[in-house]
């Protein structure tokens, strides 16, 4: 498997499929604390109770790969949902698919800094794409028994570049 992917910039229509964009642009808000804050409400759909799991909440730290970016691997969670929010006003790349074997079924997108996704259980995608710098990412999923991790390994398959459109 070999060509090039183009990242299409990050929309709740386009990644539906996948999961939910979480975002505050669009979504449902009010106001709370005597009218000193605003929350924005109901943005992802956590799903982490499968097997006994529970809810983990950590940061972690995505480092940019080298340039051009080549796809080696795709990974999945079959038992819990899995957000990423960036902490830091940093764009990022989001790569998906519904089969690793068939590269007509990937998908690329840009998130910009404001921009988080929730990867849907068991949705293909690849590891952290961070472009340019380190970037901060709040995640929330799964923790608990069971093997929550499957990967796919490209090896000579892989694709050799995700590009930006």
């Amino acid at each position: 498997m070999s060509g090039t992917l183009y990242a299409v910039p990050l929309t709740k229509q386009g990644f539906a499929p996948f999961g939910d964009v979480v975002e505050a642009d669009g979504a449902r808000h009010f106001p709370i604390n005597q009218g000193f804050a605003e929350r924005f409400d109901d943005l992802a759909r956590v799903d982490v109770a499968a097997e006994g799991g529970a809810v983990n909440v950590s940061v972690v730290v995505g480092k940019p790969r080298p340039q051009p970016i080549a796809l080696k691997l795709m990974e999945r969670h079959p038992l819990g949902s899995q957000i990423f929010l960036p902490l830091q006003d940093r764009p990022w790349l989001i790569a998906v698919c519904a089969d690793p074997a068939d590269f007509g079924s990937f998908r690329a997108f840009y998130a910009t800094g404001r921009q988080g996704i929730n990867y849907a259980r068991n949705v293909w995608h690849h590891p952290l794409l961070v472009l340019n710098a380190d970037c901060r990412f709040l995640v929330v999923d799964r923790k608990g028994p069971g093997n929550n991790l499957e990967e796919v390994w490209f090896g000579e398959r892989e694709i050799s570049h995700l590009a930006l459109v």
